[in-house]
């Protein structure tokens, strides 16, 4: 398998299917872990029951089987040490492709195909909620093969028409759907350029903050090409830009345009992560020229400063 702290995000978008391509994001950087990057929440012993060949034996009692000569594992009220939900944003501002060579919906959606992957591996249960102007799809989290290869052609559907006109984004809107749909605590890793065509960016923090007062941990990676998106590395030509959810569109000078757009911008993304930090929300800000197994390793990082 191709390691993938070598490859870039255009690199792995030839991969043939997208199956495929998030497993190998996750062998190049999961590979020589010898424990867990996830912990568990907090569970509560239920029972014993008879053990069975293939259970993992961390779960056995051993203090029975020191006093009765029998193997049972401890049952817990929780299943699943960790149940995931992915949100996806694929909305129109999504579908920008910027100097990364793949657009943010890619990114973001391969990100989900390894995030569920992981998952996968640790026999924990992953769940996908897809989001434009509110939620499209809200597939509860299962740990079997099969549910996440259903999973994973469902991402890739969502790659095979990219040039299809998208919609608008409400953000907050289809959080506190979420907050109110998902009845049981999770981790909920909501990716999207948090771009929202007619709200402001308050509106998605108050979401986040609905779904933290729910229970649920939550981890924003923000999904953006910083080159055009954040620092207008456009050039000094006259440019023309259209906004891919309203169809607006504006001729400009990016000398004239340059200092206000970064003020503009730079206070976007610091508010952000700044509110996010008061609202106990772990936040990552991930550019599409970024590889993939960094963008893990991020993830990653902030998730271990949960526990």
């Amino acid at each position: 398998m191709t390691d993938a702290h070598l490859l870039s995000p255009s690199d792995l978008a030839r991969v043939s299917t997208f199956e495929l391509r998030a497993r190998a994001v996750v062998e190049g950087f999961i590979t020589g872990l010898h424990k867990s990057p996830y912990h568990g929440f907090s569970v509560e012993f239920a029972e014993h029951r008879a053990y069975n060949p293939g259970d993992s034996l961390r779960h056995v009692d051993w203090k029975v089987y020191s006093r009765s000569d029998r193997l049972v594992t401890k049952r817990y009220e929780e299943e699943t040490n960790l149940r995931q939900f992915v949100v996806l944003d694929t909305s129109a501002s999504m579908r920008y492709q910027g100097q990364g060579g793949v657009s943010k919906l890619e990114y973001g959606a391969t990100l989900s195909g390894a995030l569920h992957v992981m998952m996968a591996r640790q026999r924990d249960a992953t769940g996908l909620v897809l989001f434009d102007s509110d939620v499209t799809a809200l597939v509860q989290p299962k740990s079997t093969r099969s549910h996440v290869q259903s999973l994973m052609a469902r991402l890739s559907g969502l790659l095979e028409d990219q040039d299809a006109s998208g919609t608008e984004t409400s953000p907050s809107k289809a959080l506190h759907s979420v907050a109110e749909r998902i009845p049981r605590r999770s981790l909920v890793v909501v990716i999207s350029d948090l771009f929202a065509t007619s709200e402001d960016p308050e509106a998605s923090i108050r979401a986040l903050r609905h779904l933290r007062h729910r229970g649920h941990e939550v981890i924003v990676l923000h999904v953006v090409d910083k080159a055009t998106e954040w620092s207008f590395d456009v050039g000094d030509r006259p440019v023309r830009l259209r906004d891919l959810e309203t169809g607006e569109e504006r001729t400009l000078q990016p000398a004239q345009a340059r200092d206000g757009y970064l003020e503009v911008t730079d206070r976007f993304f610091e508010d952000i992560r700044r509110q996010c930090r008061e609202a106990g929300v772990d936040y990552a800000l991930l550019d599409t020229a970024q590889p993939y197994a960094d963008a893990l390793r991020a993830y990653l990082n902030k998730r271990k400063r949960l526990y």
